[in-house]
């Protein structure tokens, strides 16, 4: 909780880019700077300090953050820019170069971000500190609560994995990851504060534990016994790294949600192999069927690369049938992105024009939005549990399902921060449904 009794040294504002994590780390960063007196700016006040945590997946996600940064300079001259996240790791001189940035901070000083803004108001010192990704080793807790009413807690970050298309590791650093009793702490914390529901974040999550003989399996199973949590979603995890023990155990788990996020990036295994990624579509089809089999009402969410380097006409054409045929719930498309320093621009020849990887994106997404409008209309008439939102718009308030559903019902803003049980009445365009709370 902030002390409004602080003395207010600042008023900052924040935008965050990108990932589950990216949002977690920018909580938590707010929350340390509040303590030292520098509190969220209210709507319509002027800022002294811009926080630009950002994203760089793709190039298009470089340019918003440009695009970002520079609009804020020019609607905000008297504020101070503070730029950090994987664009300022990846880009710091860059990052330091546009207009109002004083500040440039990567992966392994996001966390230290305090100490660098009370310099700043101090001493008006001009900072860039990068550390190369081969050396960021330490591992920064988070757990806030988001803009919503889940929490998000950090329990493992960077990645070894070193596909060819992805510049992560060189942005997040290698594989680390928090210990279970520090988590489970701070899930009692986030249960004390009246927190219902845990997104569990991480660059690799499946990852976790790893040089160490604890493992991804062990967390899950300690945070299910945390009094007064009573969801936990897992963000993302790598279907070579999501086994069928852990499949079993949360359809059966007291609190962990039927809700699954993996990333399939091509559904070709030359593609596959190319990428280095480190399973094949039969072991995706397996896990993906396992789900089905124990979790039958399950969100199976997947993550899908277009036109990546290697995808000829023939084996996009795989990759769509395999698709297609697989029972998932959504897809999240992404057109391939040439990114520097990636092994996929020296080692892969085939070239897809950007126009081609759009056009696939845009028949992937047409199967996406066949595919969650079919899962959305099985669910009509039936009555799930959903846990409202704080929000409220017009007349409306909104909630998820266990298995992920967004829910529109009537405005009651003492249900906010609740699980009601509500029956779902209507497909609400592509994106969510209508529902009426059953008392």
């Amino acid at each position: 909780m902030t002390d409004n009794s602080i003395y207010c040294r600042g008023k900052a504002l924040y935008h965050t880019f990108g990932c589950k994590l990216n949002f977690a780390e920018t909580a938590t960063l707010s929350g340390l700077l509040a303590e030292r007196g520098i509190f969220r700016a209210a709507k319509g006040e002027k800022p002294d300090i811009i926080v630009v945590n950002t994203c760089s997946v793709t190039e298009l996600a470089d340019k918003k953050c440009r695009q970002t940064i520079r609009s804020y300079s020019r609607r905000y001259p008297q504020a101070a820019i503070v730029v950090t996240g994987c664009y300022a790791q990846l880009k710091s001189e860059e990052a330091a170069s546009l207009p109002g940035v004083v500040i440039v901070a990567g992966a392994d000083y996001k966390m230290k971000l305090a100490d660098y803004i009370d310099r700043w108001i101090e001493t008006h010192q001009i900072e860039t500190a990068v550390t190369p990704a081969k050396d960021i080793r330490e591992f920064a807790p988070s757990c806030s609560r988001g803009d919503r009413t889940r929490y998000f807690l950090k329990v493992q970050d960077g990645c070894d994995y070193f596909c060819t298309y992805c510049t992560i590791p060189f942005a997040r650093g290698r594989s680390r990851s928090g210990n279970i009793p520090d988590l489970v702490a701070q899930a009692r914390q986030v249960a004390e504060e009246g927190g219902k529901e845990i997104v569990i974040t991480g660059v690799n999550i499946g990852d976790f534990g790893k040089g160490r003989d604890d493992t991804f399996f062990d967390l899950m199973q300690r945070l299910d016994e945390v009094e007064g949590i009573e969801r936990y979603r897992i963000s993302s995890i790598e279907p070579n790294l999501l086994t069928d023990d852990m499949i079993r155990w949360v359809a059966q788990s007291r609190r962990f949600m039927p809700h699954f996020h993996i990333p399939l990036q091509a559904g070709d295994d030359d593609v596959l192999r190319l990428m280095r990624r480190h399973y094949d579509t039969a072991l995706f089809r397996h896990r993906v069927e396992t789900i089905r089999h124990h979790i039958p009402h399950a969100f199976i969410g997947v993550d899908l690369i277009t036109g990546a380097r290697g995808e000829t006409p023939e084996r996009f054409d795989n990759s769509r049938r395999f698709v297609e045929s697989l029972p998932v719930s959504r897809l999240h498309v992404f057109p391939y992105s040439e990114r520097p320093g990636t092994r996929a621009l020296t080692d892969i020849d085939h070239v897809v024009s950007a126009e081609e990887r759009h056009r696939r994106a845009r028949v992937m997404i047409e199967i996406s939005d066949r595919k969650l409008r079919e899962f959305h209309e099985s669910f009509l008439g039936s009555i799930r549990p959903i846990l409202v939102e704080h929000t409220v718009s017009g007349h409306t308030m909104h909630g998820f399902t266990d298995n992920y559903i967004k829910v529109a019902i009537e405005a009651s803003p003492a249900l906010a921060n609740k699980v009601v049980s509500a029956r779902l009445t209507a497909c609400e365009g592509n994106e969510e449904m209508k529902g009426a709370v059953v008392i």
